[in-house]
């Protein structure tokens, strides 16, 4: 692969890239605790264009924020996934 297309990361920029990728992969998890397949298939989709919609962001603080109010977001789904069962 060519590296002149891919721009470096600074250490802090793939931090937080891993930290994303960990929110997103445990919420795709989450989800798949979801009894109703249909419902699964809207959370899936409103995941990723939420995370696809965010993606342009560059701004530590920003992202740090969204970071947050994603780990809010999948508490409430546990919660509510465990209040289903």
């Amino acid at each position: 692969m060519n590296n002149a297309t891919k721009p470096v990361l600074t250490l802090k920029q793939f931090m937080l890239r891993q930290q994303v990728l960990s929110l997103y992969r445990r919420i795709l998890r989450t989800i798949k605790q979801v009894p109703d397949q249909q419902y699964q298939t809207e959370l899936k989709e409103w995941a990723r264009a939420d995370f696809k919609n965010n993606a342009h962001h560059k701004d530590e603080i920003t992202i740090k924020m969204m970071i947050t109010y994603g780990e809010k977001s999948l508490k409430q789904l546990e919660t509510t996934i465990a209040l289903a069962k």
